[in-house]
Parts: C-alpha cells; structure tokens; sequence
C-alpha cells in the first residue's frame, strides 16, 4: 500500500469514528444543463465538464449556506471566508482532493481552465501544499464511471461532501406526463455536529434549484 493510500486510509477511519456523518439525497434534472453544455461545446477545444459546472454551482451554494463551508477547529464549526471546493480525483498513487482555491470568485470558464489543470498536476504529482489542505467543502463525482449514486466520507475537519454519480436519461412523470430527462442523483454526507438534517435538505435544494436553472452561468461562456 502506498504511502497515500495509507494516509487516506487512515483519514476516512478517523472521519467515520469521530463525525456523526447523516446523508440526504435528491434527484436532480440536469436535462437544461445537459442542453446548455452540448450547445456551449460544439466548437470549443477545451470542452466544458459537468464536474466544473457543478463546482461553479457548488460555490454560490455554499456561499449561501456558510454553514457548509466550515471547518471544525477544536470541536466548533467554524465558517471560513473563502470557498475553496476540493475535488475528488483518482490517481495512480491513490485517491487525492485537492482544492480548486478561491471558488466564489470564478465564473465557469475559469472554473473549467483551473479544473483541468488541476487534475492534470494532481496526476501528475505536481500540487502546491495550499492545494493539497486547502479546501473547504469536497465534490466526489463518479458519474464518468456510469455510477448511478454513492455515498462519501466526510473529508475532516471539514463538515460535508457531495457524492454525484452518472447523468442518465430517466422517465420522469410530471403533472400526470411522461417525457424522458436527463437525472443525476446527489448525495451529501454532512458531520451532525455542524449541521442538521433540516438545514443539509435547505442546502441540497438549493443546489438542485440553481443546477435546475442554469442558464446565467453560462452568458459569460
């Protein structure tokens, strides 16, 4: 086992045994955003993700919620100003997350830029310290892997994850209709000594409203 998986390994046995993790999950249709990111596509060579459109969302979420952009220090949840969203990504050495830093202040286009090469250098063995302790919140998305949901451990000290799996078409009946959509399912995993499960609802539909209706954060695309 290698040194990272030891410490990760070791960070998700200290996060189960000390977190009282809860998790709420929600359906969410994604058939406007899949329109938006096909449109937005056609003629670009650096293609739009989901993933980066879902940390661009994630961040005004979280900047609405300040409570889930906490850190627990010494025992107490404590809001930090910046929104730095860590991302889940699978490397040879093992899984990392580290942070794409000061999230609240990009739009999806440098969401997008700054996601790739994240990745890129995290594959690579080439992040900065910040990068590698620095988030605030954590996205696992496994939808690339045609995961359809899945629930994540809290990443300590911070207090939530959200776990997104494949964005498949799925028959939904609304008003009595039927029509076939694209849905994601999402999980959050949230430390109950930070928030409750009134509040983790509030935020995760917050996200699906703002994911629902996505259309503003791509005028500047």
């Amino acid at each position: 086992m290698s040194r990272l998986r030891q410490a990760v390994a070791r960070l998700m046995t200290e996060s189960k045994r000390d977190a009282p993790h809860f998790y709420v999950t929600m359906e969410i249709d994604m058939e406007e955003a899949v329109g938006l990111l096909r449109v937005a596509n056609q003629s670009r060579e650096q293609r739009i993700s989901a993933t980066a459109l879902m940390v661009t969302v994630l961040a005004e979420a979280l900047a609405e919620h300040s409570m889930f952009n906490s850190l627990m220090v010494d025992g107490v949840p404590t809001p930090q100003e910046d929104i730095s969203v860590g991302v889940a990504v699978a490397t040879d050495a093992g899984l990392v997350a580290p942070a794409l830093l000061d999230c609240g202040n990009r739009g999806l286009e440098e969401t997008n830029l700054a996601l790739t090469d994240l990745v890129h250098r995290a594959r690579s063995g080439r992040l900065k310290g910040r990068e590698l302790a620095g988030s605030t919140f954590t996205l696992s998305n496994l939808g690339m892997y045609d995961v359809a949901s899945f629930t994540a451990i809290i990443n300590p000290p911070q207090v939530g994850i959200l776990a997104t799996g494949h964005i498949g078409e799925r028959v939904v009946v609304s008003g009595g209709d039927a029509a076939i959509r694209h849905v994601m399912t999402a999980t959050l995993s949230a430390d109950h000594r930070a928030v409750d499960g009134a509040e983790a609802a509030v935020f995760l539909k917050g996200l699906r409203d703002l994911l629902e209706a996505p259309e503003r954060f791509f005028e500047s695309v």
